[in-house]
């Protein structure tokens, strides 16, 4: 059975992304305050910022013949590719911000977070597997993203937009859009990721119980 998060058919990805972020918005009555509950706000919004990106940047460059490119097998191929490598990034950035967080909101030690955001994104990550639709490089990939939590130095991080380096960069990177428009169009794609993740800060700054989360994982760690 596929992961309950799996990307939709791309032609209606849009509307799909936001009728169930907006759902589960409206629909979740508590707060972020176990491990479960974090690993389900990490895996919901980096889908939804990666397929709404993704597809809305396609869908900005080709205007009305956006569904008409999912008639070429080589296009939705890329497409396929290009957006499980942006969800990595946007997986790798949220998993950043909400380690900063937590550490900033409990008294555990920098390490114990660090081993605490790994195991929750090893979760996902083996969840997930390897999709049959993901480019060469999705294994790489998924490695660095590991990697970058091992070494991060969250103390050296803001409250802000700083952690959210990734995610607008594989946007420019990975989406099928060819390289002289993409250089145009990188300030604006940046941006719009950015932005994307405004509305999810205020979410994890609101709904996060960082004592609880770990004081969770710490139960289910127990013998």
């Amino acid at each position: 059975m596929a992961p309950r998060w799996q990307f939709p058919e791309p032609v209606a990805a849009i509307g799909r992304a936001l009728r169930d972020y907006l759902g589960g918005r409206r629909t979740r009555a508590a707060p972020v305050a176990n491990r479960a509950e974090l690993r389900r706000f990490l895996e919901s919004r980096a889908s939804y910022v990666s397929q709404m990106s993704l597809y809305g940047y396609l869908r900005t460059r080709t205007g009305v013949r956006f569904p008409e490119l999912f008639a070429d097998d080589g296009f939705v191929v890329s497409i396929n590719q290009a957006k499980w490598e942006i969800w990595l990034a946007c997986l790798s950035d949220i998993s950043v911000y909400a380690g900063l967080l937590i550490l900033r909101r409990s008294n555990a030690p920098e390490e114990t977070v660090r081993a605490f955001m790994r195991s929750v994104l090893d979760e996902v990550l083996a969840a997930l597997g390897t999709p049959e639709d993901a480019g060469p490089g999705f294994a790489a990939h998924a490695d660095r993203v590991r990697a970058r939590l091992a070494l991060c130095d969250w103390k050296a991080l803001q409250d802000d937009e700083s952690a959210f380096s990734e995610s607008p960069e594989a946007l420019v990177r990975y989406a099928p859009v060819i390289d002289e428009l993409k250089t145009l169009d990188a300030p604006i794609v940046r941006n719009s990721v950015r932005f994307r993740w405004q509305e999810v800060r205020r979410d994890l700054r609101r709904d996060l119980r960082a004592e609880a989360v770990l004081a969770d994982a710490a139960q289910g760690a127990a013998p």
